[in-house]
């Protein structure tokens, strides 16, 4: 018989650290409010959630690696706005952001999603943290909340 294992989305008993970027605020803030909603509709309880804001994505994967080392948190969420402009610059922070928060993850084995938009406008940044299930905030949470679950049923 094959045996699958799977994350349960409950959130309940879950101790979540989300890290976002003030950079940007006008998309991460949005990011932000799915989370948070997601949490919420899955069970998630308020005081068992801790905001760490950042001042950009380049930050996040620092905040990242201190927070799994703490053993304080189930998962993390990194929620970021990256937006091309006229030069390399977004090249470097998406790719140092990405790169930060896989290691932080690898390093600690704790789940962190990675809710970092990396777009080419800001009408593609914001269609990505609109309301509801399309915002890339939600996703992330629920992301996390899965893998928390999920790496407490592999043995």
């Amino acid at each position: 018989m094959v045996t699958v294992i799977e994350g349960k989305l409950e959130a309940q008993g879950l101790r979540i650290g989300i890290i976002v970027s003030r950079f940007n605020s006008f998309v991460t803030d949005k990011l932000l409010t799915g989370a948070l909603e997601a949490l919420e509709s899955h069970g998630g309880e308020e005081e068992s959630i801790e905001i760490v804001r950042v001042p950009g994505a380049f930050e996040i994967p620092l905040a990242a690696r201190k927070m799994a080392a703490s053993g304080r948190y189930d998962a993390l969420v990194c929620l970021g706005a990256v937006i091309r402009g006229d030069t390399p610059h977004f090249e470097y922070i998406a790719a140092e952001a990405a790169r930060g928060i896989g290691n932080a993850m690898m390093t600690f084995t704790i789940p962190i999603a990675f809710g970092v938009l990396t777009t080419n406008n800001v009408e593609q940044a914001l269609e990505r943290a609109g309301s509801g299930k399309g915002n890339k905030g939600f996703e992330a949470a629920l992301t996390a909340v899965e893998m928390a679950n999920l790496t407490r049923e592999i043995p």
